[in-house]
């Protein structure tokens, strides 16, 4: 028996999953800070060596996570590890996208009726997206279809804010774990204070930790947090936007209006325009065609 081609699972038109792509901003900064503070080193006739101490990596990373966990729930701690991806990757902005399928959801839903968008739901990839059609689709009270989407929206938000947290709180502890490897080096010179050229050594090596403490803390924890939190805001917008265009699709809003509201959304909104702009150019041009070509029959 023949085997039945393959079809596409999505609805055309509908943004997919964008793939992850470096996130140029952070590995920049990491690599601007590491060579700012190791060039500033060497300009003072320093050795990369003299802060290349693998006890101090070992005292100051270790005690910081060791101090998270005790903070943290493990599957929140994991969560956060996991996590680190958004701070290296970033996925492309899909507003645009999105926006011009909600306009098409829109003018479908105008023209036959919400419920021919049934089939339509299911194929959509976003699952905040598919999950308001569809209680928009089961016709949905829309105060209770908004107070659903907002409690969803909530909760991913307080999940994605307790994993940023993880990253703020290693980079409150690393700089304490950093004096207290100080200390700890300090101590070790006091046994040798019959050697001045050794007492000399071990001071500078002890203040290693202090450098590797607060420079994780200001480099990496807590700018991770940050960076976190800058994607937790704009995910938040991005479905605050798709919201509000189910809620204008329920109301039976004009497709036009509804892409004005929507387009306040839109970090990059000169490439929705572009993308508006190419379809109404080709929506025109087919009229044109038509009437060149009967002219010239």
């Amino acid at each position: 028996m023949a085997e039945k081609p393959a079809t596409n699972s999505t609805t055309p038109g509908t943004p997919k999953p964008a793939g992850f792509k470096p996130d140029i901003a952070t590995l920049a900064g990491i690599a601007l800070a590491v060579a700012g503070i190791l060039g500033g080193l060497i300009l003072e006739k320093g050795n990369i060596q003299d802060v290349a101490q693998t006890t101090a990596a070992l005292i100051v990373l270790g005690g910081t996570f060791g101090a998270v966990l005790v903070t943290t729930p493990l599957p929140v701690f994991l969560r956060a590890l996991k996590g680190l991806r958004d701070v290296f990757f970033e996925q492309p902005s899909s507003a645009g996208a999105t926006i011009e399928t909600l306009i098409r959801f829109a003018t479908q839903a105008r023209k036959n009726g919400i419920v021919s968008l049934e089939s339509e739901s299911e194929k959509v990839a976003d699952p905040f997206l598919r999950k308001a059609l569809n209680l928009a689709v089961d016709g949905t009270d829309l105060n209770e279809l908004r107070k659903m989407m907002e409690i969803d929206m909530e909760v991913s938000e307080q999940g994605a804010e307790a994993e940023a947290k993880v990253w703020e709180a290693a980079g409150g502890y690393a700089p304490t774990i950093g004096i207290i490897g100080a200390v700890m080096g300090l101590i070790q010179v006091m046994k040798h204070l019959d050697d001045i050229k050794e007492v000399g050594h071990g001071i500078a090596v002890a203040f290693v930790a202090t450098v590797y403490g607060v420079g994780s803390a200001n480099i990496f924890f807590l700018p991770s947090a940050n960076k976190l939190r800058a994607r937790i805001h704009r995910a938040k917008m991005l479905k605050e936007m798709v919201l509000e265009g189910v809620v204008g699709i329920v109301e039976g809003l004009n497709p036009t209006l509804i892409r004005m509201k929507l387009t306040a959304f839109n970090p990059d909104p000169g490439q929705a325009a572009k993308s508006s702009g190419a379809k109404e150019a080709r929506t025109e041009a087919k009229p044109r065609a038509t009437q060149t070509a009967t002219a010239g029959g």
